[in-house]
């Protein structure tokens, strides 16, 4: 199949406005933060050229502003990287849980899927399919929440790219941004794991706070990374025990 008859014929699924209209709810505070980001990015000193670039490229917020004070100050270049691919860390996380689903697709659509994936639509695709059982029409529900979350983030994004010097100070985007970054925050937070990162990572970075180069962000990163996994492999190692000593029992009880 073309790449015109794929997305043709994905555009018209039914599944595909049933994701668009998923993330819409969402797509306001995605776009709040877009703005913040696209006005953060030329205040922080970059052309307003290289911000859309970069936004068009990079397409993750979250690291853009990491980096962003990283970048204006001078920081040496393995302190940006490390910081921007911990920042991004959870997508592999993300990439692993959605693969019973996407694992047959050809290599190009994965990448592309992958470019394009992000918090919101990983959360929203899970409660859609709690099952990690491939379907056909997950495909199209995936791109459908794309859609809303893509131009939400880049229309907004590259609106604050544009209007950043028209924009004043005394606005209050930035607490603006911080408020629809912390809402779009607490709706990850939906179990134990995800709550102990997320408080881990709020130690962290206050417990770091004196590091030079904004480096208490790349520490308490790394901290809710190691706590979140290791919570994730403690309470399957728990669920399997469960699972082998309920199937114990079944054995027990078919014997007698």
């Amino acid at each position: 199949m073309s790449f015109a008859a794929f997305a043709r014929a994905t555009a018209l699924h039914p599944e595909f406005r049933r994701g668009a209209r998923d993330m819409l709810h969402v797509s306001l505070g995605v776009a709040a933060w877009g703005l913040v980001t696209g006005v953060a990015m030329v205040k922080g000193g970059l052309t307003a050229p290289l911000a859309a670039l970069m936004s068009l490229l990079v397409f993750a917020g979250s690291a853009q502003l990491a980096t962003m004070p990283l970048i204006t100050s001078g920081a040496p270049i393995w302190v940006i990287w490390a910081t921007a691919t911990c920042v991004n860390l959870r997508f592999v996380i993300f990439s692993a849980m959605w693969r019973p689903y996407f694992a047959h697709l050809p290599r190009w659509r994965r990448c592309l899927m992958g470019y394009f994936s992000g918090d919101l639509n990983y959360v929203i695709f899970m409660k859609r399919f709690p099952a990690p059982e491939p379907a056909p029409e997950q495909e199209p529900y995936f791109w459908g929440g794309v859609a809303t979350n893509w131009s939400s983030w880049h229309g907004s994004s590259l609106g604050g790219i544009a209007l950043a010097n028209a924009i004043p100070v005394e606005w209050g985007l930035g607490f603006a941004g911080v408020l629809a970054l912390l809402g779009i925050t607490c709706s990850l937070l939906q179990d134990r794991a995800t709550w102990l990162a997320g408080g881990t990572a709020a130690s962290a970075a206050l417990a770091a706070y004196a590091l030079p180069l904004k480096l208490n962000i790349l520490v308490a990163i790394a901290a809710a990374v190691a706590v979140g996994l290791s919570t994730e492999a403690a309470e399957g190692a728990r669920r399997r025990a469960r699972e082998r000593a309920a199937e114990a029992a079944k054995a027990a009880e078919a014997e007698r």
